[in-house]
């Protein structure tokens, strides 16, 4: 990652959120279970864990697509409780915008991609006539690597990292302070993935952007993020700063991950010891006692 500087001030802060389905019922799921962490501004903020670990619902309740069970998500200082008005909410969903996983399925088949872009432009009047409108969206095409002979085609006409490219475009558009990218290399290639992380890291530091970056690839996850949030069943169960949490894992869930990398070498994988993570023996093993020292951070004792 880019040396950048960033200012030790939360932008976001996620206060025992918690987000249940079918609550009070046999059915109940705990999506996300008591989560606290800080997002500073200026930095990028990696969320790992494993499918259904409670990541994506953790990015669609602070952007506004999901409303928590319980606890609060504190943008710039003031909290979602306070954002009900529709006034509010249109003024943070300018400032919060979100990458989504999907290339294909977030972007509208039947809208041409110049319309696609400009939506946002649109909602917030921040452009006065078509002229504007035009060399806006061109500009935005541009600034993701695309020309502005995009503009007039559907999505479908897109490999899937050009598609991914334009919804990057309609998330610039407003000019947000932060942005959710919820997994926005997993559905491309390897050779494209380098590609999007590139242009987003240039676009972060163009812009002066936040993001929450959610993600599978551990290897891109500590390349891409200054510090990093392990999540396992809905809780953070460690954070640390990118190096620390690779070279010494505290959290044998993180431990067990981070054995499961592969590396391109024979040698290594041969000799390579696979970390299996038993919560019970982790937790109540007596040589290797787990303390509780901040809510959802676990340390060796």
């Amino acid at each position: 990652m880019t040396d950048k500087p960033i200012k030790k001030q939360p932008l976001v802060q996620i206060k025992q959120l918690k987000q249940y389905y079918n609550e009070g019922t046999r059915n109940e799921v705990k999506a996300v279970d008591g989560v606290s962490f800080d997002i500073y501004r200026g930095e990028t903020f990696g969320l790992v864990g494993e499918s259904g670990s409670g990541k994506s619902t953790i990015g669609r309740a602070i952007v506004n697509l999901y409303q928590p069970t319980d606890g609060d998500i504190i943008f710039d200082g003031k909290s979602w409780t306070e954002r009900q008005s529709t006034q509010s909410k249109l003024a943070f969903n300018k400032e919060v915008q979100m990458i989504f996983q999907d290339p294909y399925a977030s972007l509208n088949p039947r809208m041409k991609v110049n319309d696609i872009i400009a939506e946002g432009l649109d909602v917030h009047n921040l452009v006065g006539n078509k002229k504007e409108r035009a060399e806006r969206v061109y500009e935005l095409l541009e600034a993701v690597g695309l020309n502005k002979d995009h503009a007039t085609r559907y999505p479908y006409e897109f490999s899937g990292g050009q598609r991914q490219r334009i919804g990057i475009a309609r998330a610039l558009a407003v000019e947000p302070t932060f942005i959710v990218c919820d997994e926005p290399i997993s559905a491309l290639d390897v050779s494209i993935q380098a590609q999007i992380i590139n242009l987003l890291e240039e676009l972060q530091v163009k812009h002066n952007l936040t993001y929450l970056f959610i993600a599978h690839d551990l290897s891109m996850v500590k390349y891409f993020s200054d510090r990093i949030g392990m999540m396992y069943q809905g809780k953070i169960v460690e954070v640390a700063d990118a190096d620390t949490l690779y070279d010494h894992p505290k959290h044998p869930y993180t431990q067990s991950l981070l054995s499961a990398i592969p590396l391109p070498d024979p040698d290594y994988e041969k000799e390579r010891h696979r970390i299996i993570y038993k919560p019970d023996e982790a937790f109540y093993n007596p040589e290797n006692q787990l303390i509780e020292t901040e809510p959802n951070h676990w340390v060796y004792q």
